[in-house]
């Protein structure tokens, strides 16, 4: 998470939005807790259904990432930790696209 962060504060002034969603295992009151101790400059979702794991390709493992173009197309999923230099680059020339 702490990555997350960085990469959220590197590119939130040029467009760029993180949205982190909890899955329907996690307690609500230690997604609070967990959110609020760290100070997540970005928003948390709880999919208390799973709803959104299932819309998103049955997401099962934490993290998984997905990185969207200003259309709402999915660009790059990534399974586990990203590849945060791959990311950042992916990030810098999607928000270099009109």
């Amino acid at each position: 998470m702490p990555e997350i962060v960085t990469t959220y504060n590197k590119y939130k002034g040029q467009g760029y939005e993180t949205l982190a969603v909890a899955m329907s295992y996690d307690p609500p009151s230690y997604v609070v807790n967990f959110a609020q101790s760290r100070q997540l400059p970005f928003k948390v979702a709880i999919d208390n259904t799973g709803a959104a794991a299932h819309e998103w390709g049955k997401v099962q493992l934490t993290p998984t990432t997905f990185l969207l173009n200003k259309r709402g197309e999915i660009v790059k999923r990534y399974v586990g930790p990203p590849n945060f230099n791959e990311l950042h680059q992916l990030i810098e020339q999607l928000l270099a696209q009109s």
